[in-house]
């Protein structure tokens, strides 16, 4: 049947007094009725920026309350574990300032912010911007005050080193499994004598015991460095490189991960696992990377995980004069906190 005036009226009749946000299907009626107030939502440019416009919460150093939360968002701004360019200390203060990510995932349907007890807890308080391993002793301290008051750390890098003291803390009491999403491995071993390097992290975890390498899958891996981690196949790891993900497809990427990556799983997000045309703004960048939509489609494949937490690293901004890159990692940071909504180790808590 032809578009008529009929139709027109019928349209006209619904939607033509709209005070804003009035939704007649009742899936997104159910979301607009806790974004809308007074026919408007909030504006994404006011406000002191939080991570993904979260609430903010002051939190002692001294004495870290983080009782009633779902899930805990912090900035880990630190960068000295770096082999390449620094500046991923600049990381959680550029993801900040993303001013417009969800709060409505379309795709696995959740609206995270309204849907979880959600908060932005600031940053890591580090002892000295010097001290390598007194800035890993400061966030295992931290990650562990969050998962000792029950709740999720989400955290914003920062280097790639950060991860390894977040799970000895997410890890203590029992190995994780873990979803690395990067273009390494950083299952190294010593650089420069430095053993707690970015890329070693979770060669150093499998050693303290807190990660489980046979419940571990590694997606979009490539470049030069190859020879350095033999670690991680012969732990046991699950290797997946980029151009497997195009041979394999995505689907099969995302059943292979949801076979290995059972019990209670870590999420890791390298923002050098997309190809430099998405994101330049990194540390050590490699071409034939993930697009921004393979990387969103392989997160999204996870829902029903039982994620106990997850991290998005090495952002450097200073790289990438259009924001492309802070905008990527704030969106894959998105990602992972909707794949919280439904991890039965978070949905519910609170």
């Amino acid at each position: 049947m032809a578009w008529d005036e009929t139709k027109l009226a019928r349209l006209r009749e619904r939607y033509a007094d709209d005070p804003g946000g009035r939704m007649y299907d009742p899936k997104f009626a159910k979301v607009a009725e806790r974004i809308f107030s007074g026919g408007a939502r909030p504006a994404p440019w006011v406000g002191a920026p939080t991570f993904l416009t979260a609430p903010f919460r002051q939190v002692d150093r001294a004495a870290p309350d983080f009782s009633g939360l779902a899930v805990a968002i912090s900035g880990a701004p630190m960068d000295i574990g770096v082999s390449n360019r620094p500046g991923a200390r600049f990381g959680p203060r550029a993801l900040r300032a993303i001013e417009r990510i969800g709060p409505y995932n379309h795709v696995l349907d959740c609206a995270p912010i309204y849907d979880l007890e959600v908060a932005d807890v600031g940053d890591v308080p580090f002892p000295s911007r010097y001290d390598l391993h007194g800035s890993h002793s400061a966030i295992e301290a931290w990650i562990g005050a969050i998962v000792a008051a029950g709740a999720a750390p989400l955290t914003v890098g920062g280097d790639h080193s950060i991860t390894h003291p977040i799970l000895r803390a997410v890890g203590r009491d029992r190995p994780v499994g873990l979803v690395h999403i990067d273009a390494h491995s950083d299952t190294s071993g010593p650089f420069d004598g430095e053993r707690f390097n970015h890329g070693a992290p979770f060669r150093n975890a499998v050693l303290d015991g807190v990660l489980d390498p046979e419940r571990t899958i590694q997606i979009g891996l490539r470049g030069s460095s190859e020879y350095l981690y033999e670690f991680a196949t012969e732990s046991g790891m699950t290797c997946i490189h980029a151009e497997e993900v195009v041979e394999m497809g995505i689907p099969a990427v995302i059943e292979k991960a949801r076979a290995v990556a059972q019990g209670p799983v870590y999420v890791s997000f390298d923002i050098d696992v997309l190809d430099p045309a998405f994101a330049p703004g990194t540390g050590t960048p490699e071409i034939g990377g993930l697009t921004t939509r393979e990387a969103q489609a392989i997160l999204r494949g996870l829902k029903g995980l039982d994620i106990v937490g997850g991290d998005v690293v090495e952002v450097a901004p200073q790289y990438d004069a259009t924001t492309n890159t802070a905008q990527a990692g704030a969106q894959m940071l998105f990602e992972i906190l909707s794949l919280l909504t439904f991890s039965p180790s978070v949905a519910g808590r609170v």
